[in-house]
């Protein structure tokens, strides 16, 4: 309609044809209202994506955080243990489950009261064992069980627990490592004694290797320690 056309009409009729055709204008412009949803979308959506790579970074930087701390506890186990990490490894048949148990012996051992001997202890357990040692060529068997008792006697005199052997042995191995597997050699031996079927060349090393132990109680320099198989009657090889 042209606006000449416009002017004529009443003025009723100019104003109903106007809100027709504002009524037409609204309705084409709702549509156009999601618009602002779809903007909002778009604006958190690098929000949510920024937050995301932070958690994944976080996580992340976690799991190798982790595995170096076990990393490092297990060098820590395997020069502080030795030959006793492979051993406890293969015994318990896991590396978690073997580290678990020298974890533990550690925190054990630290909550122990180990002292060393006095200068009247050292001298007295030192005859001890020369007299004992004399002996073994009378009588080689009981000069075996003799090294046994007067071994535990120094590990009950320096503050160590006098459970069964392996919970004596655990012990031994958290400050002594070097010494543990032939304190295992000796008890082995001593076993055999007491069925009757280990020889005199056997005794020999068990009384040998419960020396060896016995010198690092005593705090005995190890260079003293392949003396004994000389006193024993054995030749030294060197």
């Amino acid at each position: 309609m042209s606006y000449v056309s416009r002017l004529k009409l009443p003025a009723a009729s100019r104003l109903t044809l106007d809100n027709t055709v504002n009524n037409a204008n609204t309705r084409w412009q709702a549509p156009c209202r999601p618009t602002n949803s779809r903007k909002y979308v778009m604006n958190t959506l690098p929000t949510n994506t920024v937050i995301a790579a932070v958690v994944l970074i976080a996580l992340v930087v976690g799991v190798i955080a982790w595995f170096v701390i076990q990393k490092q506890r297990t060098l820590k186990l395997k020069q502080r243990f030795g030959p006793e990490y492979d051993l406890t490894v293969s015994e318990f048949g896991s590396r978690v489950k073997a580290e678990a148990e020298l974890t533990a012996r550690e925190k054990r051992v630290a909550g122990l009261e180990i002292v060393p001997l006095t200068p009247a202890d050292a001298v007295r357990f030192t005859q001890a064992w020369s007299a004992l040692q004399a002996r073994f060529i009378d009588n080689p068997k009981g000069v075996v069980l003799d090294a046994d008792h007067l071994v535990r006697e120094l590990m009950a005199k320096r503050g160590y627990p006098m459970g069964d052997f392996e919970h004596r042995a655990a012990d031994i191995s958290v400050d002594h490592p070097g010494v543990v597997a032939t304190y295992r050699a000796a008890q082995a031996i001593a076993a055999r004694n007491e069925r009757g079927e280990a020889d005199t060349e056997e005794l020999r090393n068990a009384v040998v290797h419960y020396r060896t132990l016995f010198d690092e109680l005593l705090g005995v320099a190890s260079d003293k320690a392949p003396s004994v198989r000389a006193d024993l009657g054995v030749p030294v090889h060197t």
